[in-house]
């Protein structure tokens, strides 16, 4: 073991622990947001809530203020905030408080870059600056005296609860004392897994068409409605998963002719265009641009967009679709008149 130790670095092995604890929980919330089989479990949001709430802002605290904090007296009277720093109930307030001010303002930079808000810069961003921080405050804090340095009391507080524990006056107090964090780790328990496992709302997924306006933006407007057989215009389907798990689905896409007796719309003809068969976690958002281009003529044509779960029956049944949409598109057949000479 300890030539296991000599072989790290200096610079490592002289961390302290607090921002050692910073730097694993860094770590360790990316395993869990990245690796694919830890990004569907709670994990997730167990390391994902302390990184945006309050490391941030402890990193920053341990940058500014690498010097130990006194507490006020008993008295209430205190010295200048620069004379005594700040202790360790100001460090935690004030790291709820900068992680809420600094998150914020990461992804409004983020919002005017390429990258956008969205989940893997957001992470590069937070885990950057924490990082960063963390460095910082390393170098500040190992450039005082050891007796001026800021420095978790573990060994106190351990020192402190095993004698709460195992050395109380009486049995009664042992008893409470045991009775007393239980009840506490039940309660961090009960409020662990409120947030990891939330209620699970409705269920369901969004279903959409979009087209590219004249910047390039896609939006839910100026659907292609004239076409001649034979010509090909782009549109993009979308699918929205809100069904708290990965689901398998089919995309079916039929430009059909269709009879409507009694308000009832019959299929006469159809000709199938595109399938896709896209896999898609619950929260994401799958997009795909495609060309629609018609052989078959008429008026009133209908394009229609089927999604099933998982694969559809054969021969197809359009009733039992999840979700429907469709144009009303004419198409013509190409004017192949000659231009007069």
């Amino acid at each position: 073991m300890a030539s296991i130790r000599v072989q790290v670095p200096a610079q490592v092995r002289q961390l302290p622990a607090d921002l050692a604890a910073v730097l694993g929980l860094v770590v360790l919330t990316n395993l869990a947001v990245f690796l694919p089989v830890a990004r569907e479990t709670p994990l997730r949001i167990v390391f994902g809530l302390p990184l945006v709430l309050f490391i941030p802002g402890y990193a920053l605290i341990a940058a500014l203020f690498p010097e130990a904090g006194e507490s006020p007296t008993e008295d209430g009277e205190t010295s200048a905030l620069s004379d005594r720093g700040i202790d360790g109930i100001e460090r935690v307030a004030l790291s709820f408080g900068l992680s809420i001010a600094v998150v914020p303002l990461l992804g409004l930079v983020l919002n005017f870059t390429p990258w956008g808000i969205r989940l893997v810069p957001i992470m590069i961003a937070v885990s950057g600056f924490t990082v960063a921080m963390t460095a910082l405050a390393a170098r500040r804090r190992l450039e005082l005296a050891a007796e001026k340095r800021f420095s978790v009391p573990y060994r106190q507080w351990l020192d402190a609860g095993r004698t709460e524990l195992f050395d109380a006056d009486t049995r009664t107090d042992a008893i409470l004392n045991v009775v007393l964090v239980c009840s506490v780790l039940l309660a961090a328990g009960a409020v662990t897994y409120a947030v990891a496992v939330p209620k699970q709302g409705e269920s369901f997924s969004e279903f959409y068409l979009l087209t590219e306006n004249e910047t390039g933006e896609l939006v839910a407007d100026d659907y292609p409605t004239e076409f001649e057989r034979g010509q090909s215009r782009p549109l993009t389907v979308g699918i929205a998963n809100q069904e708290h798990e990965r689901a398998n689905y089919t995309v079916i896409a039929e430009l059909q002719r269709v009879d409507i007796v009694d308000n009832e719309t019959r299929v006469r003809e159809a000709n199938e265009l595109h399938r896709f068969q896209p896999s898609i976690a619950h929260n994401e958002t799958w997009h795909r641009q495609h060309t629609v281009t018609p052989e078959m003529t008429g008026e009133r044509l209908r394009l229609q967009y089927l999604l099933y779960k998982g694969t559809p029956a054969t021969p197809l049944n359009r009733s039992a679709a999840y979700r429907e949409l469709h144009l009303w598109v004419n198409v013509t057949a190409p004017n192949t008149t000659a231009p007069p000479s």
